[in-house]
């Protein structure tokens, strides 16, 4: 059996029935079959050359923060009155990620053939989850595109900024903790076995303090490499369980949730997530069953995801969503009572963006609160770590100098 031709982008030029010069990409095994696919759409090829591949670290990765920007940049256009092909075709080049350029002209390119945004979109489930998706498909099936598009643009830059919040609470201290490591390993290793020759002279015993710093600087010499291995091991095998293990991640963010004051901000960040994307799901017009799926894979923690699909089945089979929520002891009664209000006056879509307003002032209120707290305790750290070195190794030097 012959072996599949492997597919291969090829960039075009050529005109169209009218005349009009256009341009685009499509995927095929050569020049010719590529040219007779143009051909069978009524273009007429003019060039056809194969894409160039980006040079080694050229290709940025795709971050969920070009998708935010790349949907308020569409909600913009939408609103302003640009066609949706126009507007791909605008964002698509003029966007400095050459990975995100690729992906919105392959966008671009299904749309011109015929397929609507949210199946479009839904090609590409790495960059656009099920909840955009499915916004987009309720805005185009109720005829009101633009207005969903700017409801997604300021879900997606809202949810962003909490997780930014959240990265910047916690990336000084991890950053400071790191540094702080690296020192104390570098003195250990070179700084001290100075002292430690020096000390060999002094023909009297070390200060017990002085010794434990000597004995563990002896013992980082002699096994460092089983440290840092060891190290490295654990990194890697907790990356990958990360990746590849739903109960690892689990159990990681039961135990993240009971940290002291990040698992109080972890909490609020997920609640926060969890009423903005039911408010947003439900101003478009999605049922409340199906909406939940979405809602359960945006709260960024295991233990609010099962909560919300175990309240999916409970309001599936009729029960009020509040005593779901209640049941589950996860959310502060304040908020099950706003829900509740929401309920019976048929304003649930405004209580809940008002609860996701109230927490996300509270984990920005909490990131700025955090930060004043935790510079002084990791000055101590620092201090406790670097100065017990360098007082260790004087210890000895004072001694000799009091007994003179």
């Amino acid at each position: 059996m012959a072996a599949k031709a492997e597919k291969m982008v090829f960039v075009w030029e050529g005109t169209d029935k009218k005349g009009s010069k256009i341009k685009g990409e499509l995927e095929g095994p050569n020049e010719a079959i590529i040219k007779a696919d143009l051909r069978r759409q009524g273009i007429n090829p003019l060039k056809v050359r194969k894409k160039p591949k980006p040079l080694l670290g050229g290709q940025k990765k795709i971050t969920s923060k070009d998708i935010a920007i790349f949907s308020r940049q569409l909600a913009t256009m939408m609103s302003a009155g640009v066609p949706l092909v126009q507007a791909f075709e605008i964002v698509g080049r003029g966007h400095e990620n050459p990975a995100m350029q690729d992906l919105l002209l392959k966008i671009k390119a299904d749309i011109e053939g015929g397929t609507n945004l949210a199946e479009s979109l839904a090609k590409h489930p790495n960059y656009f989850d099920s909840l955009f998706v499915n916004l987009v498909r309720a805005g185009e099936q109720a005829g009101a595109l633009e207005t969903l598009l700017d409801k997604i643009a300021t879900y997606k830059e809202k949810t962003e900024a909490i997780k930014a919040k959240i990265k910047k609470a916690l990336m000084y201290p991890s950053a400071v903790l790191v540094v702080a490591f690296v020192v104390t390993t570098i003195l250990l290793l070179f700084v001290v076995p100075q002292f430690q020759e020096l000390f060999k002279g002094f023909g009297a015993d070390l200060p017990a303090f002085t010794q434990f710093i000597v004995n563990l600087s002896e013992w980082l010499q002699a096994y460092w490499y089983i440290m840092f291995g060891g190290l490295g091991i654990a990194v890697f095998g907790i990356i990958q369980a990360n990746k590849r293990s739903a109960e690892f991640r689990r159990r990681r963010d039961i135990f993240a949730l009971k940290i002291p004051i990040i698992g109080d901000l972890l909490r609020k960040s997920a609640i926060a997530r969890f009423a903005r994307t039911l408010s947003t799901m439900f101003a478009a017009g999605v049922p409340l069953v199906e909406a939940m799926d979405s809602v359960a894979g945006a709260t960024g923690n295991a233990l609010y995801q099962e909560a919300t699909l175990r309240m999916r089945d409970d309001t599936a089979s009729g029960t009020q969503l509040q005593a779901s929520m209640r049941s589950t002891n996860l959310f502060p009664n304040m908020v099950v009572q706003m829900v509740a209000i929401g309920e019976e006056s048929g304003s649930l879509e405004d209580m809940l963006s008002k609860v996701a307003d109230f927490y996300e002032e509270e984990v920005d209120n909490m990131v700025d609160g955090l930060s004043s707290l935790l510079e002084p305790m990791i000055m101590a750290i620092l201090g406790v770590l670097v100065g017990g070195l360098v007082i260790g190794m004087y210890l000895p030097i004072f001694k000799m100098g009091s007994v003179i």
